[in-house]
């Protein structure tokens, strides 16, 4: 009978034990635990710990809570201005909610393989509406940004959330890259004309405005000199009457030697005049007082 006993504790305990084996679990903190009964979830632990479940009848799945990253191969994308590009592009995401997971896609592989499709017809649509040079310099980071939104909203739906995505390089297809690269250069010169010719256009204007004052600043002086020399002639006139008016005698002398010096102005004139002429009386009054 005693052996009987121990026999039956003996099965007793192993029986607790497999039971205890198969009802409790450990959830580390790098995971999620989903608990399944007949392949439903009824149950979700996302806290590290022990846990338990209904042994037998229940199974766990435990899903993977770190951040990740999605890898893929360079994509082929058409460009808006119908340029090709080899685009090697990445994203980093972590499962936010494990049991809509489980659920839709039902394990990593499956849930990397959708993202992947996922991903490849983000980057193609957004990098398809700009030019290449917005993709290989000029707008890269406000890219990047679109496409983390838009994926960010689809790949909610399978309970992933997309921390970041990076464009590493965004390469010509070789055959392509010389045609470009000769089209970009010659966009280049033909701003660098047009900016040449709105600097001769606005330099025209200033040389333009330039003349204009400087016409009309001489225009100003000359009125001015004008006013001035016909002020200091009336004053002349002035003192020439005055003068007249006390002594003609001497008045009609000194426009005769004015006469004489315009008259004989260039050294080598010839003037045939009458000895008893008017214009000669002051010259031969001279001689006959030698």
């Amino acid at each position: 009978m005693r052996g009987n006993s121990l026999a039956a504790a003996l099965v007793l305990v192993v029986a607790a034990l497999v039971i205890l084996a198969n009802s409790a679990f450990i959830v580390s903190e790098s995971n999620s635990a989903i608990v399944l009964q007949f392949g439903a979830p009824v149950a979700e632990h996302r806290e590290a710990g022990l846990k338990f479940k209904a042994p037998f009848v229940q199974n766990v799945v435990m899903i993977d809570n770190r951040n990740r990253e999605l890898d893929q191969d360079a994509l082929e994308v058409i460009a808006a201005n119908q340029e090709r590009l080899l685009v090697d592009a990445f994203a980093r995401y972590r499962i936010v909610n494990p049991q809509q997971f489980y659920q839709t896609v039902r394990a990593i592989d499956g849930g990397e393989l959708r993202l992947k499709t996922q991903m490849n017809q983000t980057v193609r649509r957004v990098l398809g509406e700009v030019p290449v040079d917005d993709i290989v310099s000029g707008r890269r980071n406000a890219l990047m940004v679109r496409i983390r939104e838009l994926l960010g909203a689809s790949a909610r739906d399978i309970g992933i959330e997309i921390i970041d995505v990076k464009i590493r390089r965004a390469d010509l297809p070789q055959q392509n890259s010389q045609a470009v690269f000769q089209r970009m250069i010659a966009e280049r010169n033909q701003l660098a004309q047009q900016f040449r010719a709105q600097g001769n256009e606005e330099a025209q204007k200033i040389r333009a405005q330039a003349d204009r004052e400087a016409t009309e600043i001489r225009a100003k002086a000359t009125e001015e000199s004008e006013k001035l020399r016909g002020a200091a002639d009336a004053e002349r006139n002035a003192v020439f009457a005055a003068a007249y008016g006390k002594d003609p005698e001497f008045f009609a002398f000194y426009r005769s030697l004015l006469a004489y010096e315009e008259a004989l102005r260039k050294g080598d004139s010839t003037i045939l005049l009458s000895p008893d002429s008017e214009f000669l009386r002051y010259l031969n009054n001279v001689k006959g007082r030698r």
